[in-house]
């Protein structure tokens, strides 16, 4: 049997360019969400219980994804009028709206280029969700089997981390900003990396910049 390849992009990569039909119009991505982060993430199949629990959750947390400059997509290689009325069953039976657009992909052109295509797993999207910055760059993917439903709270969490990260130019610790050993809000200062800087970062911790435990592992509270 040949060998089929998997193609994907790497962390760092520009988004690749792709024009797609969604449930609220042709978009070009990622050129129409310029300026804007957005979180691309795929499901198995319209009408299906774990991919319904988790569309109702996304569309929940919605406005605290607009807070942080950020949109949501949906995909799947299922037919537009497919997701309509699925978009229509959720809204009827869950009295949820979906205010995302969702992607039709029904050639899997886009879960192609997106790797959303694993042959162990057949021949539905796996569960993939790619967070993209504003400069159209591909900060983060998650990969989940279709029988294990996403945690949007983590989606978000990350989300933050990753803007955090970029605004502070800290890095995040286990489970930021909650981190139990760090303490709330607290992120890591990145570690020195010659002997002059070991020296300078004593200094500083003399000064009470931030907590230190080591050389290499010195935090500090964001406050926002």
């Amino acid at each position: 049997m040949e060998e089929v390849k998997v193609s994907m992009p790497l962390l760092g990569d520009k988004f690749p360019e792709m024009k797609v039909r969604t449930t609220h119009g042709d978009m070009m991505l990622p050129e129409d969400k310029k300026g804007k982060w957005f979180v691309l993430f795929s499901h198995p199949g319209d009408f299906t219980p774990v991919c319904t629990t988790e569309f109702i959750a996304f569309a929940k947390k919605n406005k605290e994804f607009e807070k942080l400059n950020t949109d949501l997509i949906g995909l799947s290689v299922d037919q537009l009028q497919s997701h309509l009325k699925w978009v229509e069953w959720i809204k009827d039976n869950a009295n949820v709206e979906i205010p995302f657009p969702v992607i039709a992909d029904e050639l899997g052109l886009a879960a192609t280029k997106l790797g959303m295509l694993h042959p162990s797993k057949g021949t539905s999207t796996v569960r993939a969700v790619f967070i993209v910055d504003d400069k159209g760059i591909l900060r983060l993917m998650m990969y989940y089997p279709q029988e294990v439903g996403r945690s949007v709270d983590e989606v978000l969490r990350s989300l933050v981390a990753l803007q955090d990260s970029e605004k502070y130019h800290l890095a995040m610790p286990e489970n930021y900003p909650n981190n139990e050993f760090l303490g709330k809000n607290h992120a890591v200062i990145p570690p020195a990396s010659n002997v002059e800087a070991i020296k300078d970062r004593k200094e500083r911790a003399k000064n009470n910049e931030f907590t230190y435990l080591d050389w290499w592992l010195c935090h500090k509270e964001i406050k926002k």
